[in-house]
């Protein structure tokens, strides 16, 4: 998918459209997370919609919950949910970031050690 350390680097129109289809990427998750938190909150919580996109959106931009789950399949579901929005988050927030950082690494031509 990227170029190699002896390749030139790509012009500027090709590493925004790059840049683009990762931060694309990286909304479809977080929008697949969002979905999958607010089947789970109504499912288990019995959440009204709007409820449960608060708590799933809450949960995924690091807040944590704002309904206290009352059942133990929703205790148990929101701790899930919870591990796994910290880690959507990182990931997230490594496809938008990869790019750049790539791109900096091979406009300095910085040398890989094991290459």
């Amino acid at each position: 998918m990227y170029e190699r350390r002896r390749h030139p680097v790509i012009s500027r129109a090709r590493f925004l459209k790059r840049l683009a289809a990762h931060a694309l990427v990286a909304v479809l998750l977080v929008g697949l997370s969002l979905g999958l938190g607010m089947s789970g909150y109504i499912a288990f919580e019995r959440l009204a919609p709007v409820d449960a996109f608060l708590n799933a959106a809450m949960l995924l931009g690091g807040m944590g919950p704002v309904d206290a789950p009352r059942s133990e399949a929703g205790k148990l579901f929101a701790g899930g949910y919870a591990l796994y929005a910290g880690l959507v988050f990182i990931v997230a927030a490594s496809l938008v970031v990869a790019p750049v950082a790539h791109r900096l690494l091979h406009r300095f031509h910085w040398e890989d050690d094991n290459a």
